[in-house]
């Protein structure tokens, strides 16, 4: 269906353009005005809820613009800003009559103080640092103001380029340390670091250099894209390719989704079967700041452009990537990392046996909704969860976890086909198209895989399919959800549209992609599951519960609305679920364990909402030794034991004879999940729902599985 779409609003887009569009916008020989006419003409046409494209909008595109190519307010000068705010209500204007001077205004200046500053950065690094000097840096950069003048300009690199090299500084001392011939003193040690820092710039300005002015366009294009919403935007040509083979499921590089920073780059996902997953250093909310090739100098890609930075840290299977990161708890380490190809397997379904004194429970943990998009038959998520239920049935489970925890979603038809497994039939999930029109996906199959106890797990990082899912079998009271406050909240669906396929004759040559925003999911009570996201059942804290994650903290992200809800009937196999409910949320409240993660929420947030760091070097090492320790000791904190036992099925110990990494594998897993209290809590949920699943046995005699 969704492709019957994807071809009919091509179809449509193909026809108005063809007769009406390309004429227009091929009288120019500028593929910078041609490229600007059919991503706003796209946009407005099929975008699920096309802005207009006004003085507001033109000076969000002013702000975000400027802010993308400067964020640390260390190129363009307050007189910079004075002249562009001539600008500031007329990019509206410049849009519709695909004019580009506010770009090539910004641009040329940009490559003018870029080259000024290289002189200044050079300057401030031929003079010592003095780490005595009591004073402050203020990393919130949203408030800090341009430079008025070259002196002002100066001392704010002065400071940025001291902070930047202070941690260098502290490791060539505490590597000395240990060994009395390579001791430093600590004039050596600041001229080590200092010398550091000026090759790390170096290396930034010759990336630089290599940039092209399309590349810069390109960023002004997907500055103006992303004001629609955060999921939609522009592919250049060799972006698009890039994009395609990351869809194919097989692709090369560190296995983490990254987030533009003003610092640098946050974690935001990390893909399951990946370098970072396997590797398990590197967490969501990490900031990485420098990037480095095989013990090279690092990079410093602070107020780089996000795809320059991915473009360091990607590269070829087998080769390294050091990368300095500044940990969620505000330590900073180096990690290195062995590029490689994400291995596929992990990302897939997998189970594993819970007992607990006579009782056996199953849990199944699905990374993702993966589907075979050429043979759906062939694999995918719901089949492979359907065959993981028979395998714990036929080991006497009473019970059932499904973790969609840190889950980012996948393919709508296998979440219907999944919920499928849990209920009757039904409706599962609702999607408004941008014609404002309204689908049911259904499922018609009446089979039950699995009738018993279901609680889901979830999480922030639970997205898009996995809350569909969660808010189906919520809505049914067919499962208990125990999990963060809410999901993440992404409750739209993209298509991508080719924009050669717009224009009816073309001598430009491949003009990429938009991924475009084009339907919205709906619960089947009605709700949007769009920035909400799903509520869980029982509310429990973990170590993201205050940090900036999810839908909402996204720019410019859609807004939650409802329509009228699909019809269905709330499962009536639960004695006493709402009772159920309220002791587990009793049980958490009470917990130690809980009370323990919730600290550590709390002092995270603390550390993120700090932005004043010392620059004397006492000072920075006192901070650095207190987030240290009380980092350590929240670690030592967490190493919590359930007293559950867990182990892998019977096929799967099978395996483990001609399978040594599977079998390390599965340890690893089963030990963190001994450990996992989410889980302990989701067993003592089934415990208590009590097994009455056909009531008045109506449903008897009907075909399971």
């Amino acid at each position: 269906m969704k492709r019957n779409f994807v071809f009919a609003f091509l179809i449509l887009l193909i026809a108005v353009a063809s007769c009406s569009f390309t004429n227009r916008s091929l009288e120019t020989d500028d593929k910078d005005k041609l490229l600007l006419d059919l991503i706003t003409y796209v946009l407005e046409r099929g975008h699920y809820e096309p802005k207009d494209i006004n003085d507001g909008f033109s000076v969000n595109v002013f702000t975000d613009f400027i802010d993308e190519l400067d964020p640390t307010r260390r190129y363009f000068m307050a007189e910079d800003l004075q002249e562009f705010e001539q600008y500031k209500y007329q990019i509206d204007d410049q849009i519709k009559n695909t004019d580009i001077s506010f770009f090539n205004i910004v641009y040329d200046r940009l490559m003018l103080r870029m080259e000024n500053a290289r002189e200044i950065y050079r300057e401030v690094l031929d003079t010592p640092f003095d780490y005595n000097r009591e004073e402050f840096i203020d990393v919130d950069y949203d408030n800090v103001g341009y430079a008025s003048s070259r002196e002002e300009l100066l001392e704010r690199w002065r400071k940025q380029l001291k902070y930047a090299t202070i941690g260098t500084y502290d490791s060539k001392l505490s590597l000395a340390d240990g060994d009395a011939d390579e001791k430093l003193t600590p004039e050596e040690a600041e001229k080590v670091a200092r010398e550091s820092t000026r090759e790390t710039l170096e290396d930034y300005f010759e990336f630089i250099d290599e940039l092209e002015r399309k590349d810069w366009f390109v960023q002004y294009i997907n500055t103006i894209v992303e004001e629609f919403d955060p999921h939609t935007l522009y592919f250049a040509p060799e972006e698009k390719e890039q994009f395609d083979v990351r869809m194919s499921g097989r692709f090369e590089g560190i296995g983490a989704r990254l987030q533009k920073q003003s610092e640098g780059a946050k974690i935001v996902e990390i893909i399951s079967g990946g370098p970072v997953w396997r590797d398990s250093r590197l967490d969501v909310g990490d900031e990485i700041l420098k990037v480095g090739q095989d013990g090279e100098s690092p990079v410093n890609i602070i107020g780089m452009r996000l795809s320059d930075a991915i473009k360091l840290i990607k590269g070829p299977k087998g080769t390294t990537v050091d990368l300095t990161v500044r940990k969620v708890d505000g330590t900073v380490e180096v990690v290195s990392l062995i590029r490689d190809v994400v291995e596929l397997e992990e990302s897939f379904a997998k189970s594993a046996m819970i007992i607990k004194e006579d009782q056996k429970f199953g849990l199944i943990n699905l990374p993702q909704f993966y589907v075979d998009f050429n043979d759906y038959n062939e694999r995918n998520a719901a089949s492979d969860v359907a065959k993981e239920i028979d395998r714990l049935k036929e080991e006497g489970i009473q019970g059932l976890v499904l973790d969609l925890r840190d889950n980012g979603g996948g393919s709508l038809k296998t979440v219907v086909d999944m919920a499928g497994l849990f209920i009757e039939d039904g409706p599962v999930v609702q999607v408004r198209s941008s014609a404002k029109d309204k689908e049911i996906y259904e499922d018609k199959d009446e089979r039950i895989q699995w009738d018993g106890p279901l609680v889901i797990l979830v999480n922030e990082l639970s997205a898009s399919a996995s809350e569909i899912l969660a808010a189906a079998m919520q809505d049914y009271k067919r499962a208990v959800v125990i999990g963060s406050k809410q999901t993440f909240g992404k409750g739209t669906v993209q298509n991508l549209i080719p924009l050669e396929s717009i224009v009816r004759s073309n001598e430009y040559g491949d003009l990429g992609a938009i991924k475009l925003t084009t339907q919205k999911f709906y619960r089947i009570n009605g709700g949007s599951t769009q920035l909400k996201g799903v509520e869980s059942d029982v509310v429990v804290p973990d170590r993201y519960s205050y940090i900036d994650l999810g839908e909402r903290d996204q720019r410019n992200p859609l807004q939650w609305d409802k329509i009228s809800p699909a019809k269905y009937q709330a499962w009536e196999g639960y004695i006493d679920y709402e009772t159920t409910i309220s002791k587990s949320t009793a049980r958490m409240k009470a917990h130690p364990q809980i009370a323990l993660i919730e600290e550590n929420a709390l002092w995270l947030k603390e550390q993120q909402d700090e932005t004043k760091v010392p620059l004397s070097y006492d000072q920075y090492l006192e901070r650095e030794n207190q987030n240290k320790e009380k980092s350590q000791y929240f670690r030592s904190q967490m190493e919590y034991d359930s007293k559950l036992n867990f182990s892998s099925l019977t096929y799967e110990r099978e395996l483990f004879t001609q399978d040594s990494v599977l079998r390390e594998k599965r340890n690893r897993w089963h030990k963190n999940l001994a450990k996992d209290v989410y889980v302990e809590e989701a067993v003592n949920v089934l415990e208590d729902l009590k097994i009455n699943n056909f009531k008045k046995g109506k449903l008897a005699g009907r075909v399971q599985g």
